[in-house]
């Protein structure tokens, strides 16, 4: 089942897809900066009753000219299963758009990272015909960042190590620092990133220390501990920010929205709509779920 954990894990990647080239330069792996992204459909299926999905996919244009798909899948456990859907998604993505292929996996426990990075050999004893080498980024190699000056300086890849790390005993000290370089930043950015590290802790200590500083600090975004604390002012920069999102993750998921809804989505103010349109992305599977009526509205 997809969790919002799940889900926050590769949409940090569509809000800043340079965070995998920066993480990795600290390992020694020199990916270009990117200088231009382009977000494509990440329905992989084909003309058979089996519908496969990569949770995003990215068409990158390096600064060294080097242009590249990347596919990020967020992988909650070990799945012998998987290996297999990594391995058609590399050769079907290389056939579809002609491009070599990037798979980076995001883990977070070390277990499910080790695992994940194979190498997956397909082939008998005698013979590999082909070798799965994902990226991974998990517990094990993502940058512990606890010093505000230093989030501040890359907020994307501090979201994403609070939430890599959000199992850790020190947890409240990354989540401090995060909150510390949240409040440096512009409205609707502290909103985007504070929203996908809620959705990216889940249940647990993290995320309960996490809503207790977002009670404490009132610059936050929709959070259900602290939606009813942010200033009507800001309602209509929310709202816009939302759109984007919703726009955003709609069409991540390769699902189509027609003009009446697309009009729908661009005319509506209201923050707690669009909220809650963003929050059935997570799991839905196409628009008459995410646009469906509330029973309380009949």
């Amino acid at each position: 089942m997809v969790t919002s954990s799940h889900e926050a894990m590769h949409r940090i990647f569509q809000e800043d897809p340079g965070i995998f080239a920066r993480t990795f330069d600290r390992l020694g792996l020199p990916f270009a900066e990117p200088v231009a992204v382009s977000l494509l459909s990440p329905d992989a299926t084909e003309l058979v009753p089996v519908e496969r999905r990569i949770d995003t996919l990215l068409q990158i244009e390096g600064a060294d000219g080097v242009s590249y798909l990347l596919a990020i899948e967020s992988q909650g456990r070990k799945d012998p299963d998987k290996c297999a859907s990594w391995a058609y998604y590399l050769a079907y993505l290389h056939a579809k758009y002609g491009k070599q292929v990037i798979l980076l996996v995001t883990c977070q426990d070390v277990g499910t990272a080790r695992w994940a990075e194979g190498p997956f050999h397909y082939g008998i004893s005698q013979w590999r015909c082909m070798t799965v080498r994902p990226l991974v980024l998990g517990p094990h190699n993502v940058p512990v960042i606890t010093d505000p000056e230093e989030a501040a300086r890359d907020l994307p890849l501090a979201v994403f190590s609070a939430i890599t790390h959000g199992h850790r005993r020190d947890a409240d000290t990354l989540l401090k620092a995060l909150n510390s370089a949240l409040q440096t930043v512009d409205d609707l950015t502290a909103a985007i990133f504070r929203e996908l590290t809620e959705l990216g802790l889940g249940s647990g200590p993290a995320a309960d220390i996490w809503k207790g500083l977002m009670v404490v600090d009132t610059s936050f975004f929709r959070s259900e501990t602290s939606q009813k604390l942010r200033a009507e002012g800001r309602e209509e920069g929310l709202a816009q920010g939302l759109t984007k999102g919703l726009l955003l993750v709609i069409a991540s998921r390769g699902i189509t929205l027609d003009d009446e809804l697309r009009t729908r989505v661009a005319e509506c103010e209201e923050a707690d709509q669009l909220g809650k349109w963003l929050e059935r992305t997570a799991t839905a599977t196409t628009a008459e779920e995410i646009f469906a009526q509330d029973p309380e509205d009949n």
